[in-house]
């Protein structure tokens, strides 16, 4: 028999909020993360507005003492408050430093990019100055690509499986779908999963030279992601982080976990950049692969789903993706399930996208509604005849069950993930 698994904890470190609660309220009440950031001005940014978590270095120090702030940078800062908000959402114990190894629990937290901001200001300067020393003994640390993951590990004292992964926009999404299928193959008990991404100029500006951030709302920075809109004008960045405590469910409920879902379907593909597929650009027929397979592997009828938390970056992209789900799940207009976006209230956090819009989801699950899509009122001609099941106003929906996730990503990968509402019968 299967191992089925279980979502019994989550934290979130977003723009628009920070803790379950809090990103709860956000959802609910369709408010807005995105801000504008003088900095991007100053460097002659298209594009002068993001999605930054607010007041963090005032959250960080309830959490660490002074001696390990300058460790906790960026994405590592943000995953690690995240994790630990996760680990005592799920009513776990924080260990102690003489505790031995937890060999039963490990972690699949990634990242899309990196610590630019750091290797920008720190280390390209000095090095550049031939004061190589002064960099000290933590740097590695903080900047190689498994940082998040090897710091939440020494922070729970995981013994079992500790990996960043890291596929673009994907990657949040597929550290949870990989994570699942840990723990389903009997390879571990609990595993820590999600994503993280730092707030920097340095990451943010390849893409502002690619004229794919929105750069015509910076006087309005709440109306500058519009995802599914014809006027969106392209993605508005964002950072933060989102972990989730997976659990086997004979331990979770042996130890009376909270369940907020089970996840019942996971699966990760690329389509090669074939078929009209690029490395910026998806292949249509992988991304339906993506979402039939997930089906399939949740022994689902497409029928079964009710919503859909959309990737939804507020591109040229939409609209096909509208498409692609209409035609993996074989349903039109007439009856598409609801499909809303958390780009429209936080922005495109990169790396941590997939994995707090998947815990975004789970609320919404756990909860009995589903949140509004900011800045869609117009929505794309090529999308109008979905609008019935655009969720441009926030709904409650207290018979939702089934919800679906999904995230693409550069280099033509995809993630998908099929959530169910926790049933105690």
């Amino acid at each position: 028999m299967e191992t089925r698994v279980v979502v019994t904890g989550m934290g979130v470190v977003s723009p628009n909020a920070h803790g379950i609660e809090s990103f709860h309220q956000a959802l609910k009440h369709g408010q807005s993360g995105i801000r504008l950031i003088p900095a991007l001005q100053e460097l002659n940014f298209a594009c002068c507005i993001a999605g930054v978590p607010k007041d963090f270095e005032e959250i960080g120090r309830r959490y660490f003492p002074e001696n390990q702030i300058s460790r906790m940078n960026g994405a590592i800062g943000y995953a690690s408050v995240a994790a630990l908000d996760a680990w005592k959402d799920a009513g776990l114990h924080l260990p102690s430093d003489e505790s031995s190894a937890d060999w039963e629990t490990g972690a699949i937290v990634g990242c899309g990019i990196g610590d630019m901001e750091l290797i920008a200001t720190t280390i390209v300067p000095v090095v550049n100055s031939g004061k190589v020393r002064k960099l000290g003994s933590r740097i590695v640390e903080q900047v190689m690509g498994s940082g998040m993951s090897a710091r939440i590990a020494g922070l729970l004292g995981l013994g079992n499986q500790v990996t960043s992964n890291s596929s673009a926009c994907s990657t949040g999404t597929e550290a949870i779908v990989e994570a699942f299928w840990r723990i389903r193959s009997g390879l571990a008990k609990r595993m820590i999963a999600g994503g993280a991404e730092g707030a920097s100029p340095y990451t943010w500006a390849g893409f502002d030279a690619m004229r794919v951030l929105s750069r015509k709302f910076n006087d309005r920075p709440q109306k500058g992601s519009r995802p599914m809109s014809a006027s969106a004008a392209g993605f508005v960045p964002g950072a933060g982080a989102g972990v989730l405590v997976l659990e086997e469910l004979e331990t979770a409920l042996n130890r009376k976990a909270g369940i907020y879902a089970e996840i019942i379907g996971g699966r990760v593909n690329c389509g090669g950049q074939r078929g009209g597929g690029s490395m910026t650009a998806p292949n249509p027929e992988g991304v339906r692969r993506c979402i039939a397979d997930t089906i399939a592997d949740a022994d689902l009828s497409p029928d079964e789903i009710d919503a859909i938390n959309g990737h939804l970056t507020a591109t040229y992209a939409d609209p096909h993706e509208i498409q692609n789900w209409s035609k993996a799940l074989g349903r039109g207009p007439g009856c598409f399930p609801y499909i809303n976006s958390t780009k429209s209230m936080i922005g495109h956090c990169l790396g941590a996208a997939g994995a707090i819009e998947t815990i975004a989801a789970l609320i919404q699950l756990s909860r009995g509604f589903l949140h509004p899509s900011l800045n869609c009122e117009d929505l794309h001609p090529e999308i109008e005849a979905f609008s019935d099941h655009v969720v441009q106003v926030g709904m409650s929906y207290p018979e939702l069950k089934t919800m679906a996730k999904a995230s693409f990503g550069f280099g033509d990968v995809n993630s998908c993930l099929i959530l169910r509402k926790w049933d105690t019968q």
